[in-house]
């Protein structure tokens, strides 16, 4: 079977290459054409785009991008129509996604989603529209099972794939020993992780926050995980000020199986380093604008999954205008020396994984399901 798959983001791209190594288990004559990144690509799947292209962070950044977008949009049709799919298969990314499901929906096309736009946030409405162009949606955080059936739509929850990811990575770290080190190696047991996200505008204005940080932490070693696709000269100016800074790609799972604590942005980042069972302190800030529009659209309670998830306050978020410099500074001392605090966190963390690992193997769930379903 032929196989199209649209992921926007870094997250989706490595789910998208977990569903496509299922699928390739279960389906010998499949093939996979894709939007997402090295990982998918890395499958043997024909990447068109790639997520760096795509990424476009709030509503003030997506109305300069318009243009682009819609070229994008129209470039996919085109690319759809050529390939003939036997399914489509959208992962979360919902700006563009769900407009091409509407699209692809009215072509005849198969339309399977795996990953759930956060309606549940806000927009509940779309809900309407996804019933109406969505032949199966596969979802992986346990309450949006009940959130759909609210509207009398039935969708499958099918576990989440973290979970498993981040189980087999911790295997073969402990099988082959220590996989990463920093300058100087005598502080491995003092790491900080700072994860500041994917994305240039959004790095742009929560890094210089998140390492100014440093210098409160003299004997720590703060280690920025760079985002993939962006050049090494970004960073070069927002850490050569910093002594205590370094700096790491592509071993993001490396640097949090060693940390001893982490500054996170929003994000599937926030979920990973929980279940990487690494104390944490979630940093989010965005253009002002954006930020205003987003409080007065958006029903939520937490913008951390984590806090979402266990629908309670498990790990600090610093906002917007608490996101200062004394805050995090504050925070972060509490997580490393709060004996406490540490406990509590341990125990939430453990609670997490259990909800999230009872619908097993996420990418073999849903690979069974998309296969099953097609034939």
């Amino acid at each position: 079977m032929r196989y199209y798959i649209i992921a926007g983001e870094a997250s989706g791209d490595l789910h998208g290459s977990n569903l496509i190594k299922e699928l390739q288990q279960l389906d010998a004559q499949s093939d996979f054409r894709c939007w997402g990144g090295d990982k998918m690509q890395a499958t043997s799947a024909t990447l068109v785009k790639h997520f760096r292209d795509l990424a476009f962070m709030g509503f003030v950044e997506v109305l300069k991008n318009l243009k682009t977008i819609f070229r994008n949009l129209a470039f996919c049709k085109e690319d759809i129509t050529t390939y003939k799919p036997d399914a489509l298969i959208l992962i979360d990314y919902p700006g563009f996604n769900l407009r091409i499901a509407e699209w692809a929906k009215q072509q005849g096309f198969k339309v399977i989603y795996y990953i759930s736009p956060q309606v549940w946030a806000w927009k509940e409405n779309r809900v309407k529209s996804i019933k109406r162009c969505v032949d199966k949606m596969l979802v992986i955080l346990p309450f949006e099972k009940a959130f759909y059936e609210k509207w009398n739509y039935e969708v499958e929850y099918v576990g989440h794939p973290l979970v498993k990811v981040i189980d087999d990575f911790r295997d073969k770290f402990r099988v082959e020993g220590l996989g990463f080190s920093t300058q100087p190696s005598t502080l491995t047991s003092q790491l900080i992780a700072v994860l500041p996200g994917s994305r240039k505008q959004e790095i742009l204005t929560k890094l210089p926050i998140m390492l100014e940080v440093s210098k409160s932490f003299p004997d720590h070693q703060f280690v920025v995980a760079k985002a993939p696709g962006i050049e090494d000269d970004f960073y070069t100016e927002l850490l050569s000020p910093y002594k205590n800074v370094s700096s790491v790609v592509n071993k993001t799972y490396d640097l949090l199986s060693e940390a001893k604590a982490a500054l996170v942005t929003s994000g599937t980042a926030t979920l990973e380093t929980a279940l990487f069972n690494v104390p944490e302190v979630i940093c989010y800030k965005g253009s002002n604008i954006s930020y205003q529009i987003a409080k007065r659209l958006i029903k939520i309670k937490y913008i951390c999954l984590v806090n979402l998830i266990m629908d309670k306050e498990v790990v600090k978020e610093l906002i917007q205008n608490e996101l200062t410099v004394a805050n995090v500074t504050k925070e972060l001392n509490d997580i490393l020396h709060n004996p406490q605090k540490q406990q509590q966190l341990k125990e939430d963390y453990a609670a997490l994984k259990h909800l999230l690992s009872q619908g097993g193997n996420a990418s073999a769930n849903a690979a069974k399901s998309i296969y099953n379903f097609l034939s």
